[in-house]
């Protein structure tokens, strides 16, 4: 995981140290752009109705944009120990959004982005985040834009800084290599169904407010689909859960759609018999963690497997 904090400093007799962020060590600098001075339209709000609030920021703007590579990365484990970076230095978050919450296609092509293969921004899974603080000489601004593919993830940072005085980089990567999520091999998957009877499927990713599966590949569907070949006659119910935003009627209705797309995709997939399958929706009735913090909601949110049933053959 990146560490949270940041090398930034503020000298009070007058100069300023610009934003510096901490990437892991496996990131690479991929373009660069700078100018003394010039403007940057930052998106403030969503794309609605043809319309995305924004903001123009002037300074000095620097945009980078950076490759984390290694494979099955999600883009809340890009963007989040950054925006606790941010947080840790004063920066007030002034938007945050994700894929089809930001507007999708609309959103993705009316913000600038470095061009690709440098940046490469996936329009079915992104995040974007904006952040400003006050320092002596004015404001500064930090936004940024996240994406992923299969084998690496994406970062574009954006600084506009009221001052060119500082030599401090934009970016460091002293941070441990970062690399995908922990998730069950097929015999630990196994081992969890058969010794627990149940097992969370932590690897899935959802637009925000979405039924939607992201492409994958997702190892725990893979060891999932093996499990249930290896014993043919288990069944199993695929559970969704939500946080505890919105009504719990909407919750239920979501969490039921996003397991619906789960047994879906393990029939279309891999193959497995809908016969073996049931899909239910809990909505916020099963929190594992407090909905009171982000981190909380973003564990509440999730696909959980549960056997319904173990010939005794077995």
């Amino acid at each position: 995981m990146i560490r949270a904090g940041l090398c930034c400093l503020i000298c009070w007799a007058g100069m300023t140290e610009a934003q510096t962020l901490e990437f892991p060590s496996n990131a690479s600098l991929q373009l660069e752009q700078t100018s003394d001075l010039d403007s940057y339209i930052m998106p403030v709000g969503i794309w609605d109705n043809g319309v995305m609030p924004t903001d123009t920021v002037e300074g000095h703007l620097t945009q980078q944009a950076w490759r984390i590579t290694a494979q099955s990365l999600t883009t809340l484990q890009l963007l989040r120990p950054l925006r606790e970076q941010l947080r840790n230095d004063r920066f007030r978050i002034i938007f945050e959004c994700q894929t089809e919450a930001c507007g999708g296609f609309d959103f993705r092509f009316n913000t600038a982005a470095l061009p690709p293969p440098e940046m490469q921004i996936n329009i079915g899974d992104f995040r974007f985040l904006a952040a400003s603080r006050i320092v002596p000489e004015g404001t500064e601004y930090v936004s940024l834009f996240v994406s992923r593919t299969a084998q690496a993830g994406f970062v574009q940072v954006t600084s506009v800084n009221p001052t060119a005085t500082s030599d401090a980089p934009l970016v460091t990567t002293t941070a441990p290599a970062l690399r995908s999520p922990d998730t069950p091999t097929t015999g630990d998957l196994a081992q969890q169904l058969q010794t627990q009877g149940h097992v969370i499927l932590d690897d899935l990713t959802f637009a925000t407010g979405s039924s939607q599966l992201s492409d994958g590949p997702f190892a725990s569907l893979a060891g999932l689909a093996d499990y249930l070949t290896t014993f043919p006659d288990t069944t199993i119910a695929l559970v969704g859960h939500t946080d505890s935003s919105g009504s719990l009627d909407a919750n239920i209705a979501l969490s039921k759609r996003r397991a619906a797309a789960v047994l879906e995709r393990l029939v279309s997939d891999f193959g497995i018999s809908r016969a073996k399958l049931a899909a239910e929706g809990m909505g916020y009735l099963a929190p594992i963690d407090t909905n009171a913090t982000e981190t909380g909601r973003e564990a509440n949110r999730r696909v959980e497997v549960i056997v319904t049933s173990i010939p005794d053959a077995q």
